[in-house]
């Protein structure tokens, strides 16, 4: 097997890999004809005049354990949320919108994320309650006996909007619900400066006159639609996840939801909602076990959540139960900083232990430079010249098979389409020129997992979106609104083949000359950083190519 044959197989298997990735099968919307949407694109209000108890169907709570009574409604349900008031609030990272019914997050704007490059952009918008695009954050208690503070419940607000002060470092918004049997449960928000960190607490106040027993839980739920501007050709992961000691980082797709339902106890655990570049995650208080769920609700929703161990308050006392909430963009050291392994969710895989040297690098060097693009140029080039001197091998190998292609094709021409005596023909001819054809082959396969590594960096880094580099380059995680770069690439891609020894096979020869209008095909769909970094170590690949390539043909060391 010479070089050519090596490097169409490894281009096809990255065709394939994109392929693969573009058609995923857990990849795409649900279909709209699942999801009941009223004219204004908002969820169906409940029919006027109907009580609270009767309006809400419990078929989204997690279900009790053995020594609580579990009462599900056998009621149809009526709406996908219900609603009653809103409580606006404004901080330094967020806007967001919670219910009344519940306590519910129902949205949440990042303020710092514009949702396009327009200049008048809304803010990203990741929370929502609005359809198709359905994703909210639900809390509650579930109780032995008594009424339940579940998240189908409405509270009363202390005011209906919050600003985080200027010189504040955290607001609380607090509510209030109380129950028949003497039962008050206040449910607080806590939101701090500078962080997608939220703190989540359900304090209950017991004057019951009997012990109280009751679970906290806490879900996501939301509908499997993709992310505005998503490409096509570009696959990220959507779905839920959760995270345990013995087992990491585990993926629960929305087709595994939808197959069995989870039911795991973890403890020092978290889960979490995903999309590209921002994740909703729930995480418990640290040494608490508590039992992971999965639901499967109708109209195509998706819940992934937590309840925790039963708790006795005693008649006349208080209990805190507390949980943090993760809203936001995929910032990694901000993760780590809030629950171990949350970073994961920034997802490369198999390379993570390659990936996280080269993310760090990356944004080491963006410090320096303050510009991703340069960024990127910079990290290609250092990555080029840690693996110089294999790469001069590779090329070398390939020079000297240059070299010898013309009695390569004088031996093709005397033994025709014999093929047993034209390859023990060219074996002699490699052992007297001590030339190894597979001298090339070995130095491109230990490269390939760094650039495949940096391939991931650059896809999944919320650094890059709505990063501008340079003159028509406005947003790194685009494709190129005029196609330049892809250009780019697939010229240097052309200029690669030419200096490399032309394939003895005329049909292969055909399908190399293909390859580059193919690639350039596909690189102009991909998010423009990535592009960029293909045209850099294209164009340094081919400079060190052309100059040991031109040493060996002139017979030089």
């Amino acid at each position: 097997m010479d070089n050519q044959r090596l490097f169409l197989f490894v281009g096809l298997s990255f065709v394939m890999l994109l392929l693969w990735q573009a058609w995923m099968e857990d990849y795409g919307p649900v279909p709209p004809a699942e999801i009941p949407v009223a004219e204004t694109g908002q969820l169906a209000d409940i029919p006027a005049g109907m009580p609270a108890e009767i309006q809400a169907d419990t078929s989204d709570l997690p279900s009790a354990s053995a020594d609580m009574v579990a009462r599900e409604s056998v009621l149809p349900e009526t709406a996908l949320l219900e609603t009653a008031q809103y409580i606006d609030v404004e901080t330094d990272l967020f806007h967001i919108r919670i219910d009344t019914t519940g306590g519910d997050l129902r949205q949440a704007d990042l303020l710092a994320y514009p949702a396009t490059m327009e200049p008048d952009s809304p803010p990203f918008r990741l929370l929502n309650d609005s359809l198709p695009n359905l994703f909210v954050v639900q809390s509650g208690l579930r109780a032995s006996v008594g009424t339940e503070p579940t998240h189908h419940v409405v509270y009363t607000p202390e005011q209906t909007s919050y600003r985080m002060a200027e010189s504040a470092d955290e607001l609380v918004v607090p509510m209030t619900w109380h129950s028949p049997e003497g039962v008050e449960v206040t449910k607080r928000y806590v939101f701090h400066r500078g962080s997608y960190a939220i703190d989540l607490q359900h304090e209950v106040r017991n004057h019951s006159g009997a012990d109280w027993h009751g679970r906290q839980y806490r879900q996501l739920q939301r509908t499997q639609v993709a992310e505005t501007g998503q490409s096509t050709f570009i696959y990220t992961y959507m779905g839920g996840v959760i995270y345990s000691p013995e087992e990491k980082y585990e993926k629960i797709k929305f087709d595994d939801m939808a197959e069995e339902n989870l039911d795991r106890t973890i403890t020092d655990g978290w889960a979490a909602m995903l999309q590209h570049y921002f994740l909703g995650a729930l995480i418990p208080a640290g040494g608490e076990a508590d039992r992971y769920y999965t639901n499967t609700l109708s109209n195509a929703r998706y819940v992934i959540g937590m309840i925790a161990p039963n708790r006795v308050v005693a008649d006349g006392s208080s209990a805190l139960y507390e949980t943090r909430l993760f809203i936001g963009p995929k910032l990694q050291d901000e993760m780590k900083a809030v629950a171990p392994g949350l970073e994961l969710t920034v997802d490369y895989g198999l390379l993570t232990v390659l990936a996280q040297p080269v993310f760090w690098l990356l944004k080491t060097i963006h410090k320096l430079v303050g510009n991703w693009g340069w960024s990127i140029i910079f990290v290609t080039m250092l990555i080029k010249l840690a693996f110089y001197k294999l790469s001069e091998t590779s090329y070398k190998s390939m020079a000297n098979m240059r070299k010898l292609a013309p009695r390569m094709k004088s031996l093709k021409e005397r033994y025709g389409d014999d093929r047993q005596k034209l390859n023990q023909a060219m074996m002699e001819m490699y052992k007297k020129e001590k030339i190894n054809p597979l001298g090339g082959c070995l130095p491109i396969v230990v490269q390939i997992p760094v650039f495949i590594s940096l391939y991931w960096v650059l896809l999944e880094s919320v650094e890059l979106r709505q990063a501008p580099f340079a003159l028509w380059i406005t947003d790194m995680s685009s494709p190129d609104p005029y196609y330049i770069l892809p250009l780019l690439m697939g010229v240097t891609m052309l200029i690669q083949q030419k200096l490399n020894p032309a394939p003895m096979d005329p049909i292969q020869a055909k399908i190399m000359m293909i390859l580059p209008v193919v690639f350039t095909v596909f690189f102009a769909f991909f998010p423009s950083g990535l592009v960029l970094y293909w045209v850099v170590n294209n164009t340094l690949s081919i400079a060190q190519q052309w100059v040991i390539t031109r040493r060996v043909e002139r017979g030089g060391k």
